[in-house]
């Protein structure tokens, strides 16, 4: 099966809105997905992005219609301004690594992670928050934890994923990197990559 890497963070709600999308789109077309979280406070300053309290205030504006245009194609009641945004994601990112790890379905917990921050208002500094996430994901985040490698490890992990992402040229979340080298940055390409996968 081709593998398709997922390139995200849990503070994007493009990454939400098309998370669901996505991984019932690879299973369509036969294609394993890799969840790699990454760090776009580390990207964005060496790819010509800004972090969003430092847009203008018309790119901010216009950031919040398109959400609202979003959730009503994409069919999610998503908080466009929820009030724990953005979330300290530090322990929800290493609960979600630490199950990649252990061979879980780490994607389905991103989107449950998703769901928790962008449709139920909550924080995902809260453990109840991950424990409950990991829950309607099917998982026991005690456990994940309780196996998962050191802290020091899974850090090291995700820096390493944020340095492979601008070896390859991601600036922007969600990016879905293709075996050929070629990839989709924004929730918004579903479609084309969906024409792509098809081709295959």
């Amino acid at each position: 099966m081709a593998t398709i890497t997922y390139y995200m963070t849990l503070n994007s709600p493009w990454s939400y809105l098309g998370s669901a999308r996505f991984a019932a789109m690879a299973k369509t077309y036969g294609h394993t997905v890799d969840l790699r979280p990454v760090k776009f406070g580390v990207i964005f300053p060496q790819t010509g992005g800004l972090p969003l309290p430092k847009r203008a205030p018309a790119r901010q504006a216009y950031r919040l219609q398109e959400l609202k245009r979003w959730r009503e194609v994409r069919g999610l009641p998503i908080n466009i301004q929820p009030k724990h945004f953005p979330s300290d994601e530090t322990a929800a990112t290493r609960l979600l690594i630490a199950a990649k790890m252990q061979g879980k379905d780490a994607h389905t917990l991103a989107t449950e992670m998703g769901r928790a921050l962008w449709e139920r208002d909550e924080n995902l500094a809260d453990w109840a928050t991950l424990e409950a996430a990991a829950s309607r994901a099917g998982m026991d985040a005690n456990a994940i934890k309780a196996a998962a490698a050191p802290d020091a490890e899974i850090d090291a992990l995700h820096d390493a994923y944020t340095e492979e992402a601008l070896a390859k040229g991601v600036f922007g979340a969600p990016t879905y990197y293709l075996e050929s080298g070629e990839f989709f940055w924004g929730q918004d390409r579903l479609e084309l990559l969906e024409r792509e996968l098809a081709k295959a």
